[in-house]
């Protein structure tokens, strides 16, 4: 069983920046993917980042260039930094947890979920 706890959200001003933190429990947190997602009032759950057990990345492409996901298995964690923020970035980010280690978009490859943060950007 793995447990995922995310922390960092808040409010913050468009053109701003976040660092998301989350959490995992579990011996082998090296060998998951690890993945953002977010979801926004009213709309279905997006991806938006993914690293790979090796440390291979993939980005949404609203996302790309503006967010970075990295992760510490030291810490048994993972981080998305979120620079240039913007009011359509306004969601609940999820993190979650893949036991296939490959990157991937699809929320069907993550077995565990955060319970989420809330991350407003007000124009």
């Amino acid at each position: 069983q793995v447990q995922l706890v995310e922390s960092g959200g808040g409010l913050v001003q468009a053109g701003g920046s976040l660092r998301l933190s989350c959490a995992a429990s579990g011996r082998t947190f090296g060998s998951y993917a690890m993945g953002w997602f977010r979801q926004a009032p009213g709309k279905e759950r997006e991806f938006v980042a993914t690293i790979s057990w090796s440390g291979s990345t993939t980005y949404a492409d609203s996302t790309k260039g503006r967010f970075t996901i990295s992760r510490d298995n030291a810490k048994n964690a993972v981080y998305l930094q979120m620079n240039t923020l913007k009011p359509e970035d306004t969601a609940v980010y999820y993190c979650a947890a893949s036991l296939y280690g490959r990157v991937s978009r699809l929320e069907e490859e993550y077995a565990y979920w955060g319970q989420g943060t809330q991350v407003t950007v007000s124009s």
